[in-house]
């Protein structure tokens, strides 16, 4: 049955004043601490108050708390006795202090942009909505790089009647780019796990969800999401180190399916599925990117749990998940021990990349190898060119007159053949900015026919500033179609080392090709004297170390 919506009067900015309280939650951030509560202070007078939850600090955060408590009546602290462990509990006591309608909440090394509240709010009154959600962005810090983080639920501003009627909304488990009414909140038992429980936004959406809330959308940024890698502590869900994280995140991925499942009427079921989908296209692809830096034991426990969580996954699940996630959790599914993990990286690539063999089974099908005939491809046969996984092999050899990067180009089961490489528009792009780039196009030739294609060109890398530099590809055809692509970083002698290259602008530069995370390849420029000296000076250190620790030894 169609519900209702209610028709409130058109909102305003005085109707809007002192609705939202705003959960800030912090353990020993003291460093941070101030300028989140800062920017949720700063919404206006559409925050009633700001309660921040103190986890049991140790170190300088009841000062700086207690400083901007005289400071600004509307920030009310809370400190728990003891440290929870995690997140979920100190947001509970959050949901349970908070006197106002709405609530939003806040991690403490993070910030809300200005007008964050006030345009979830109206868009909450105008559409009668238990929940608004915006879009969050995830800032890379020290360099300020900011990337959105599922731009498609926020392209426009949009109100879903019922959560089953968009169901990739369970791809953003985000708790903190949303306003929830308080009493709904209240009113259906919506809560965080407690204690230390990693991930516990994935249960409390689900259990948001489940309640089928009406949720209003706006395009506005409601989020900054504050990403610091190189930070002494790292944040519970960056730090991926352990397999004990994997577990983590699977144990909270089962709990919110079992949740979507259980939910009356049939729309929890179509969740349930896309929240699976979500996980073998988002979790397994991020996580089997990381496969080949951990050490043979992780990756023997990695490829246990995996393979018995997915074989709790119906054959409905892997169809309906995109075609990278579905390969990856098929290999898994076939194998008990760990294989092809390389391989297995370039596929959780994105783009995605299938790197050779490329075999046959008896009757002609693709398959991933030849002892996985189960593990079929057939779906290259027919998937469009601009969608093919198809592989490329980039190499970077700096050089005074001009740095030559080379492609090849690789067929794939005769599609790429058929559609006739022609060119390749070569594009570097700085990780952590909008500065200038550099673009060439390149022209490709048959290197064995029907087989491989090459490009060259040469780069000017002196003409780049410093950082790291990212290579993206435009794949050109003779039948009209392209694809967008990456290149993996190719090792071998005198590649992927760093070389002292001379510079009109800077007098020397120094160029380190290298391999992303998942293989692709990057460039990292440090100009002039100094970055060469730092690059040395690190090096001495490290060598120092290493003799330290033999001596030790």
């Amino acid at each position: 049955m169609e519900r209702t919506l209610p028709q409130p009067p058109a909102p305003n900015q005085a109707s809007r004043a002192a609705q939202v309280s705003v959960v800030v939650i912090g353990y020993n951030d003291a460093a941070h601490v101030a300028d989140a509560v800062r920017s949720a202070l700063a919404q206006g007078p559409v925050v009633r108050e700001v309660v921040a939850v103190d986890d049991c600090s140790t170190d300088g955060s009841p000062g700086v708390l207690a400083a901007l408590t005289r400071a600004d009546p509307r920030l009310r602290v809370i400190r728990r006795a003891t440290n929870s462990g995690g997140c979920g509990t100190p947001r509970n006591d959050g949901i349970d202090a908070a006197a106002a309608p709405y609530v939003m909440f806040l991690d403490s090394d993070d910030v809300l942009p200005p007008g964050a509240a006030d345009a979830l709010l109206a868009a909450a009154h105008r559409h009668g909505a238990e929940v608004a959600s915006g879009l969050c962005v995830r800032r890379e810090l020290p360099g300020g790089r900011e990337v959105p983080w599922q731009p498609e639920l926020y392209r426009k501003a949009q109100l879903v009647a019922r959560p089953e009627l968009r169901p990739r909304l369970v791809h953003d488990t985000l708790c903190v780019n949303k306003l929830y009414r308080t009493d709904f909140l209240r009113e259906h038992g919506i809560r965080f796990p407690e204690g230390r429980f990693i991930y516990e936004d994935f249960v409390f959406t689900a259990r948001m969800l489940a309640a089928a809330p009406r949720i209003a959308l706006v395009p506005d940024t409601v989020y900054v999401w504050h990403v610091r890698r190189a930070a002494d502590r790292l944040s519970i869900s960056l730090d991926r180190s352990g397999v004990a994280n994997w577990q983590a995140r699977i144990e909270a991925h089962r709990q919110s399916v079992e949740i979507l499942r259980d939910a009356r009427g049939t729309g929890g079921k179509r969740l349930a599925r896309a929240a699976r989908t979500k996980f073998l296209d988002h979790s397994l692809r991020m996580y089997t990117r990381e496969l080949t830096a951990r050490g043979a034991a992780y990756q023997r426990e990695w490829w246990a749990l995996t393979r018995a969580y997915l074989a709790t996954f119906d054959a409905a699940d892997l169809d309906a998940a995109p075609a990278p996630g579905r390969i990856i959790a098929r290999v898994v599914l076939a194998s008990e021990e760990p294989r092809d993990l390389t391989r297995l990286k370039q596929v959780a690539a994105r783009p995605a990349r299938l790197a050779p063999p490329y075999p046959r089974a008896a009757d002609a099908t693709p398959v991933w190898a030849d002892d996985l005939p189960q593990v079929t491809l057939e779906h290259l046969l027919v998937r469009p060119v601009r969608l093919l996984p198809i592989a490329v092999d980039g190499e970077l050899r700096p050089a005074a007159g001009g740095s030559r990067l080379t492609l090849r180009l690789r067929e794939l089961y005769g599609r790429v053949a058929d559609a006739g490489p022609a060119t390749v528009d070569v594009e570097l792009v700085h990780r952590q900015g909008d500065l200038p780039g550099l673009r060439r196009t390149a022209a490709f030739r048959a290197e064995r026919p029907g087989e491989t294609w090459v490009a060259a060109v040469l780069l000017d890398l002196g003409s780049l500033d410093d950082g790291v530099w990212d290579l993206r590809l435009r794949l050109h055809f003779d039948d009209g179609t392209a694809r967008d692509t990456t290149a993996n970083a190719v090792a071998g002698p005198g590649l992927l080392r760093r070389t002292v290259v001379p510079s009109r602008r800077r007098g020397v530069l120094l160029v380190q090709p290298y391999a992303t995370q998942a293989g692709n390849l990057s460039v990292r420029l440090a100009p002039g004297i100094r970055g060469v000296a730092g690059v040395a000076k690190r090096r001495l250190t490290r060598l120092l170390r290493s003799a330290g620790g033999a001596a030790g030894r």
